[in-house]
């Protein structure tokens, strides 16, 4: 039996932990990335097709005659690239467009979840703070915006408006929060590892929301519960798309809060999170490839990921003005020195120029470490980050500080 040909498609943190990841399956042939990036092209062929590019993804995936199509990115997702390509019957680990909503509309995402029996953070009639404003669409992580005085209110409906999409209005819930993932197959729920993320772009969750600055998993009192809270949430929701005769397949992804009345979603995404995705899978024991070929197939029943005990910490590296913008064609140095120290790079937004590896984006690297704690698994997160230089390079020095002392894996 011939081994499996993957094409993941993408160029960000996300994709180069898939693509590192799924390299090492036994069972994988071919590995190939669209567009993918420097470190993506260490592991496998990079090929200069875009993610939105929907013929163009057709035409690679038949010409590599590939087995699988794992697409990272939700712009792609919601405007239907997983539909082309299964029309084309190629099979895709990705949802199709009208199941992407479910990221792509946050309205649409409030209905599912009202049809389902999910709790939703609630919506408020009018902007008044305290609360929290929301473009409706997709907005890479930066739609929405915490109010909490008449000033912040309407800044924050100036700059939403700007992206375009009609506003949701919600409640401002003061409680941690968790982003719980799982795999589907348009009818089974496979629960994957929690995580926690930070937003924010400055220490002490200052400034405004970014794409995620870093995250850590396990998430200590969450962890040991997760099966429970995927079957509470996440299978509800893939329930009520089925009902639609819009199956759910890929990875949905739930943000959550932690309140004391139990979980509260604030929002649901339709694949996996990122830098979330930069922590949960180096923690996944054994093959993820056999796993997301279920999944594209309609065959969960009976498919289970191990946990591993060790613990992850991953911290964004980012351009000096992000998330204003992002930064391109500063040189790179000390990745090399980083991963030998024992941590795994990912490149979010890098380039080669001239044989060099450059700056092309706003987070730039994610630098993982792993420990058996979380403590642990941070010291050595951010020894990778101080082997690593590049002109206005900026980051957080506290990803996972808070729960670094004492949280222990098991």
């Amino acid at each position: 039996m011939r081994g499996v040909k993957v094409l993941v498609v993408g160029s960000g943190g996300r994709e180069h932990a898939l693509a590192w990841k799924l390299s090492q399956s036994p069972q994988l042939e071919a590995l190939h990335c669209a567009p993918g990036n420097p470190g993506m092209a260490s592991l496998g062929n990079c090929h200069p097709v875009r993610a939105d590019d929907a013929e163009g993804l057709l035409a690679l995936a038949g010409a590599l005659e590939t087995d699988l199509v794992v697409v990272g990115p939700e712009a792609p997702l919601v405007a239907g690239l997983a539909d082309h390509l299964r029309r084309a019957g190629i099979a895709v680990f990705g949802p199709g467009g009208d199941a992407a909503r479910i990221e792509g509309s946050k309205t649409f995402a409030k209905e599912v979840m009202a049809a389902a029996g999910v709790r939703a953070t609630p919506t408020l009639p009018i902007a008044r703070p305290p609360c929290v404003i929301k473009a409706d669409g997709l907005a890479a992580g930066k739609g929405a915006f915490v109010c909490r005085t008449k000033e912040e209110v309407d800044n924050a409906i100036a700059r939403a408006s700007e992206l375009g999409e009609s506003l949701v209005i919600e409640e401002l819930v003061d409680a941690q929060e968790v982003s719980i993932f799982a795999l589907c197959d348009g009818r089974e729920v496979v629960p994957l590892p929690a995580a926690q993320d930070y937003k924010r772009v400055g220490d002490g969750d200052t400034g405004p929301n970014t794409g995620g600055m870093g995250c850590y998993s396990p998430f200590p009192g969450v962890s040991e519960r997760v099966g429970e809270l995927v079957e509470a949430i996440h299978r509800p929701v893939v329930t009520e798309l089925a009902r639609r005769g819009t199956p759910f397949v890929g990875a949905l992804y739930a943000g959550v809060f932690l309140t004391d009345d139990g979980p509260l979603v604030f929002e649901f995404n339709c694949r996996f999170g990122d830098p979330e995705t930069q922590v949960i899978l180096p923690r996944i024991d054994g093959d993820l490839l056999p796993a997301l070929a279920a999944a594209a197939g309609g065959a969960l029943t009976g498919v289970s990921l191990a946990e591993s005990d060790d613990a992850a910490v991953t911290v964004a590296m980012a351009a000096g003005s992000y998330p204003e913008r992002g930064d391109a064609g500063a040189p790179i140095d000390g990745v090399e020195e980083a991963e030998s120290a024992g941590t795994v790079v990912f490149h979010a937004g890098t380039a080669l120029r001239e044989g060099r590896l450059v700056t092309n984006g706003g987070r730039i690297l994610n630098v993982t470490g792993l420990g058996n704690s979380i403590a642990e698994a941070r010291d050595k997160a951010y020894a990778g980050v101080e082997r690593i230089h590049f002109e206005g390079c900026r980051y957080r020095t506290d990803i996972a500080l808070g729960v670094a002392e004492g949280a222990h894996v098991g």
